[in-house]
């Protein structure tokens, strides 16, 4: 019986996901047979929920409109999902931490002890250092205005921002009008939240740092939808090389090229580095160290075959720490 009552729940947690299953992806998530999975959509219809057979290839069964399901309905698995999602949400979003934490708070307030329980599982301490944080915080404000404008395509005006963050004023020499952009995609790679857009100035395709976006007031104009060249987002933003990034300010900064993908690379590639993709196995890196040993020393950490390496500077720091390794003793 309280493998039904389980299961029962489970099945709920599904129809809040998505309306229509087919039997086979019903039983496949239930972990039983077609035939447990039809019992258990009979135990839902006799305690009131309208749950309807589809027929033909395309069919199963779905559930209807005008019965609320139970609020906040998880399973373990969505429990601890969220209780992730949430104390992580304040590493890419600025000001989130306060509001996660507080939201964090209400869910468990209203879920079952068992679940509650799984939220405190996991507690999470975040580290924002050069390491493991590769890109800023954005403010809400410019998250919700940018994801409206994608969602609605609606037109997007905005100012581009210099590196620190600061608007250049009419006056000064990199000014610029605001620019017109369909905006398409809000994508996240490396930490970091990119804008995919249609310029429509020089009817180009663009790939904007969100964090490097002032962002006017909605336009309300709205846009048809475009197929972005290639049919792949993440392929466009990973091979666009103007997309805003910038190597952060040191006393040495060098290029290579690295035998490996750049998602692989990009997942831990200092901050302040710049990733470019260049094909499925191979990308390459610009970082900045306090020495050109140091940037050799980062660039070796990713045990992978190097070429391409610039400035001379750096090759001859690399042929260096080869001969320095020579001469340590077995000792």
């Amino acid at each position: 019986m309280a493998d039904t009552s389980r299961r029962t729940l489970q099945l709920l947690s599904l129809f809040a996901a998505r309306r229509r299953w087919s039997l086979g992806e019903l039983a496949a998530r239930l972990e039983v047979s077609d035939r447990t999975a039809r019992r258990d959509v009979e135990t839902l219809r006799r305690l009131g929920y309208p749950v309807t057979t589809v027929r033909g290839p395309a069919g199963g069964y779905e559930l209807g409109a005008g019965h609320p399901l139970p609020p906040l309905l998880f399973d373990d698995e969505q429990a601890l999902a969220v209780a992730v999602a949430l104390q992580t949400a304040s590493t890419s979003v600025l000001g989130l931490g306060d509001d996660a934490a507080r939201a964090a708070d209400t869910l468990k307030q209203v879920v079952p002890p068992a679940l509650r329980s799984t939220m405190d599982t996991l507690r999470l301490t975040t580290l924002r250092n050069y390491w493991e944080f590769p890109g800023a915080p954005i403010a809400p404000s410019a998250l919700r205005a940018v994801g409206s404008a994608v969602r609605h395509r609606h037109v997007l005006a905005f100012d581009a921002l210099r590196a620190d963050g600061t608007r250049p004023d009419p006056h000064d020499a990199d000014f610029a009008p605001p620019r017109r952009l369909e905006p398409h995609h809000l994508v996240v790679w490396a930490g970091r939240w990119y804008l995919v857009g249609y310029d429509l100035a020089d009817d180009t395709w663009r790939v904007h740092r969100v964090d490097r976006l002032h962002v006017h007031t909605p336009t309300a104009t709205r846009f048809a939808p475009r197929a972005v060249p290639g049919g792949d987002v993440a392929q466009l933003v990973m091979t666009t090389h103007d997309r805003g990034d910038t190597v952060s300010t040191w006393e040495c900064v060098g290029t290579a090229r690295i035998n490996l993908p750049a998602e692989t690379v990009a997942r831990w590639a200092p901050g302040g580095s710049v990733v470019e993709h260049l094909d499925t196995d191979h990308s390459r890196l610009t970082i900045g160290a306090w020495s050109w040993a140091g940037v050799a020393g980062i660039l070796t950490t990713f045990d992978a075959d190097l070429s391409e390496l610039e400035p001379p500077e750096l090759v001859a720091a690399g042929r260096r720490l080869v001969q320095r390794w020579g001469r340590v003793s077995d000792r």
